[in-house]
Parts: structure tokens; sequence; C-alpha cells
């Protein structure tokens, strides 16, 4: 676990002020892992104590993932969730139990895939969703 010093610093070195609920939800993702909605964040953040508002979360995600320290998990329809950006990668969903693991992207940074030669624009990422029956489902099948 980052001590609260070495998460000002991220936050700061990321181009952010290192505020109190910055730092909170932060720290919380660095500390739990995986990915977690905002109201999943707000839940925990008040059960340890920390009342901070669901809007405050939001807003806090977004710089966050505006900043590059926080990635939206793209795992389909339904709520947003955050984990904290260490590596580029995709996710594969079980479509039995809804686990979420991550799954490491071939070239390992954005974007992994090219379009058609014949599109125009730029692409600055591509997401895959794999989704399927996860190990411990399959077992159990």
């Amino acid at each position: 676990m980052e001590s609260t010093k070495d998460v000002r610093d991220r936050l700061r070195d990321a181009g952010l002020r290192a505020t109190r609920p910055r730092q909170l939800v932060y720290e919380t993702l660095l500390e739990i892992g995986g990915h977690h909605s905002v109201d999943e964040l707000v839940s925990l953040l008040g059960d340890r104590g920390h009342q901070v508002t669901r809007m405050s979360v939001y807003n806090v995600v977004a710089d966050l993932q505006r900043a590059g320290l926080v990635l939206c998990a793209d795992t389909g329809p339904g709520r947003a969730l955050y984990e904290v950006a260490q590596t580029w990668h995709h996710h594969f969903v079980c479509r039995v139990c809804g686990s979420i693991a991550d799954v490491p992207c071939v070239r390992g940074e954005k974007p992994c895939l090219d379009p058609p030669s014949a599109f125009n624009g730029r692409v600055e990422e591509a997401q895959v969703i794999f989704r399927g029956v996860c190990e411990t489902c399959e077992r159990h099948e």
C-alpha cells in the first residue's frame, strides 16, 4: 500500500491538486484493487468513516481518469466500473457469475487495434471485451 505522501505526490505529478476526496478515492482504489462502481466507493468510504458525496466521487473519478491515474473498465452495458490505471488492458466478463478479470493487451498500449484503411480519423484507443465462462463457473457447469 502506498503512503499518503506517495498518493499526494502521484496526484500532483499527474497535474492534480491533492484534495482530500481525491486522496481518499485514489487510496481506496489502490488498496482494494479490482473494478468498482461509484456507489461501491461511496459505501466503502462511508464504512470507513469518510462521508464523501456520490457527486464528489463521480467528479474525482472523472479527474483521475483524465489524469491517467484511473481507467473506466469497459465491461459493456451497466454501471461504470473504475480501477487504478497501471497498464493498458482489456477485460473478460463471465456471463454466468459476472466476474471481471483483466486480460493483457497484445500491444500493451493504445490503440491496440487498427481501423480499416478506409477509415478517416484518429483512433486513440480500442477496447475489447471478452465474454464467456470463467474457470470457476466452468467447473460447476
